[in-house]
């Protein structure tokens, strides 16, 4: 009996902690769950992409050598563009990742080289994750045109066009798809999202919080992500 009991409780305890939050899914997902839309890929597409970077200031961009950002307060980035290196920080943790030569990627413990091998493979994988996911969030749109990109123009109900870029190779999750609204200028407002590690397809994200760093390079401060916020803060890009 009394082993009856605690399993009647148990039981109890989870369905009263789950239910909330699996009605609160299902309601999410019914609401904003969406199909992957169709477009047509060619040069409409690719015309798009590139309105969408010459409203950004691709040029500039390009011309960019250095950045360096703070991720919501928790990841912090020294990004050597021109040399296509990376020192990320977290906790006493920094790792210094080469992006053209992993074997050359070094993992810190307050300043101290780690010397185990499995602890800096571990440490330096955690590093590659938070780079891929945390420099999307600010430099996604220059990433139309990357290797393993295809580009599809998409015709929305309110007769405007969105541009949608799926990377079929690359990054951490290859896949992934955004459909990417634009303003008149061919400005990034907001993209939606079909990707592998959000459980709702189509879920939407804002891109319209803009800062113009001293290279001219144009890079967001903040994404609106449904009740969420993402914070980029102390961005610097320098030629």
């Amino acid at each position: 009996m009394k082993s009856k009991k605690i399993v009647k409780i148990t039981t109890g305890v989870l369905v009263f902690l789950t239910l909330p939050s699996l009605l609160l899914f299902g309601f999410l997902y019914f609401k904003y769950n969406e199909e992957l839309p169709e477009g047509i890929q060619g040069k409409e597409a690719d015309d798009l992409a590139y309105k969408m970077l010459e409203a950004l200031n691709h040029e500039a961009f390009e011309n960019t050598n250095y950045i360096e950002w703070t991720f919501k307060r928790k990841h912090y980035y020294k990004w050597r563009k021109n040399k296509n290196t990376c020192d990320v920080y977290w906790k006493e943790y920094k790792v210094t990742l080469d992006l053209n030569d992993a074997s050359q990627n070094k993992a810190f413990v307050h300043s101290f080289k780690v010397m185990d091998t499995k602890l800096s493979s571990q440490l330096i994988e955690k590093a590659t994750k938070y780079y891929n996911n945390d420099s999307f969030w600010l430099i996604a749109p220059y990433k139309v045109f990357d290797k393993g990109t295809e580009r599809r123009l998409v015709n929305l109900e309110n007769n405007k066009k969105a541009l949608l870029v799926t990377y079929t190779s690359g990054g951490t999750t290859p896949g992934d798809s955004y459909l990417w609204h634009l303003d008149n200028a061919g400005k990034p407002t907001s993209f939606q999202m079909w990707v592998d590690i959000l459980p709702i397809d189509g879920l939407k994200a804002t891109w319209d919080d803009w800062v113009t760093t001293e290279s001219g390079a144009q890079l967001p401060n903040f994404h609106k992500f449904g009740v969420f916020g993402l914070e980029i803060t102390h961005i610097k890009g320098t030629k």
